[in-house]
């Protein structure tokens, strides 16, 4: 059992940590990508921040030991796995258009604008979605009917991390067919909706919230993963994807039998789907 008066200065060792951690990653990659002429190399580093920010928990949290080597194993599988596959999929490529439309749009040094926009902006994201697991770090072991919430919050990251994985192996083995250039993917979890990926990126972040909230206070890092969704669902992700895609022939009959976000069987063409 940790008192009060040791978790809060625990906590602001893990949490001063980790922000310091992030930053020092942030400002790594911004000189990679300086160096090399494109800064969508941030993107590899994103599920990266997060495994370096629970393996800092794990070695230096107080906590209990179970759910710190719970969340490191679970981060870890999932962030690895995320940064290779942006690895892969940006290597050997030019600049993400989203990059170059920001630093387009706002003028001025190139440089330092990444660094404000694009890698300050993404460490502090990093640090704030990641409060659930600097939380965990500090707090007791899971008591009593609160287990079943830390079972659930497993078998959620399970599901998310299974639509996340699977939907990238399916959209790249489809991309890999020449025979589908110019075809748009509706097959597999993508018939189920459009966005398997972020759903399942999104359900990820929901299991380890409900991982850290199986023991007080952790159910108060709510927010993490509200913002982890807002990203996905709305600010970086889907939005942008849709607006980019909605140019494609044949994507507006897909986004009228396709759900948008959450799974569900596919609508008949010519329903609208949400």
């Amino acid at each position: 059992m940790i008192d009060t008066g040791s978790a809060w200065t625990a906590f602001a060792i893990v949490t001063i940590a980790s922000l310091v951690l992030l930053v020092v990653l942030q400002t790594i990659t911004l000189v990679i990508g300086h160096r090399i002429g494109r800064y969508n190399v941030v993107d590899v580093t994103w599920g990266l921040g997060f495994v370096l920010v629970a393996w800092l928990a794990l070695i230096i949290g107080p906590g209990d030991a179970t759910r710190r080597w719970v969340l490191a194993a679970l981060v870890s599988v999932w962030g690895l796995r995320l940064s290779w596959h942006m690895f892969v999929k940006s290597k050997g490529k030019g600049e993400d258009p989203r990059y170059t439309d920001l630093l387009t749009r706002t003028g001025g040094s190139p440089l330092a604008t990444a660094a404000r926009k694009i890698f300050a902006t993404q460490a502090i994201s990093q640090w704030f979605v990641s409060l659930p697991i600097q939380v965990s770090a500090v707090v007791g072991a899971t008591q009593g009917g609160w287990i079943t919430v830390f079972v659930a919050g497993v078998a959620l990251w399970l599901l998310g991390f299974t639509f996340e994985a699977v939907g990238d192996a399916q959209l790249r083995r489809f991309k890999a067919d020449p025979s589908n250039k110019g075809a748009i993917m509706d097959r597999g979890l993508w018939s189920w909706t459009r966005h398997p990926n972020y759903f399942g990126d999104s359900s990820v972040w929901w299991g380890l919230w409900l991982i850290a909230a199986s023991a007080w206070p952790g159910v108060l890092t709510v927010l993490s993963p509200v913002a982890m969704t807002y990203f996905l669902v709305y600010a970086t992700g889907a939005r942008l994807l849709e607006e980019s895609m909605s140019k494609r022939p044949g994507y507006a009959d897909y986004q009228a039998r396709t759900s948008y976000f959450l799974p569900r069987p596919p609508r008949r063409a010519g329903r609208t789907s949400v």
